[in-house]
């Protein structure tokens, strides 16, 4: 069998994954920014399940994230968008991005609870599977959309597919309010995606 069509098929998937780089914003973050990107979510992550803020305990977790993150810094900084200095991103997220997302998770839980409460009581029930477009392209914004979208009352994303620059969420919901993709993405996705945006290409 010839092995020309998976020769092409990569060459197909690098380009794609070079246009995508080039036209999205993608990462292509300085080492030492993904490591201290990386070594503050893990120094976080550690004060929060250690519970602790002693000397001896912020010093030990201050090391061993430093070690972890010297080695896994592309796992979690690889998909970040590329953007302003560090300190700007940090404070960005912290102060800003990552409270507009409890909010906006907030509206969405309480709204959605609400309608799935009114359709169970009325019986009022038309189930369906919707495809919807996004215009993320990293792994990790993609999977936080999902799983954002799964936390919602009322939806559940079933499964993810890619197909060249386009991916596509298929979103299992309760209510099937229109069959039209863009209307249903933009009343599923709401606002979790622009936010997503903002931080992932």
């Amino acid at each position: 069998m010839s092995r020309v069509p998976f020769y092409l098929k990569e060459r197909l998937k690098t380009l794609n994954e070079r246009v995508l780089h080039e036209t999205s914003g993608a990462s292509g973050l300085p080492p030492w920014e993904r490591v201290a990107l990386t070594w503050l979510a893990l120094m976080a992550f550690w004060i929060v399940i250690t519970s602790s803020v002693e000397p001896r305990n912020l010093i030990t977790g201050a090391v061993v994230t430093l070690l972890v993150s010297l080695f896994m810094r592309d796992l979690l900084t690889g998909d970040v968008r590329r953007s302003g200095h560090v300190l700007e991103k940090i404070l960005y997220f912290a102060l800003i991005y990552l409270p507009q997302y409890l909010v906006i998770m907030a509206f969405r839980l309480l709204e959605s609870n609400v309608k799935v409460a009114r359709n169970v009581i009325f019986m009022d029930i038309n189930p369906g599977i919707v495809k919807i477009r996004t215009d993320l392209h990293s792994d990790t914004g993609v999977t936080i959309l999902a799983n954002s979208i799964t936390l919602t009352p009322g939806t559940l994303t079933l499964d993810v597919k890619k197909k060249l620059d386009e991916t596509y969420l298929y979103v299992h919901w309760i209510d099937l309010e229109t069959l039209n993709r863009e209307k249903a993405g933009e009343k599923i996705k709401g606002d979790i995606e622009e936010w997503l945006k903002k931080v992932f290409w």
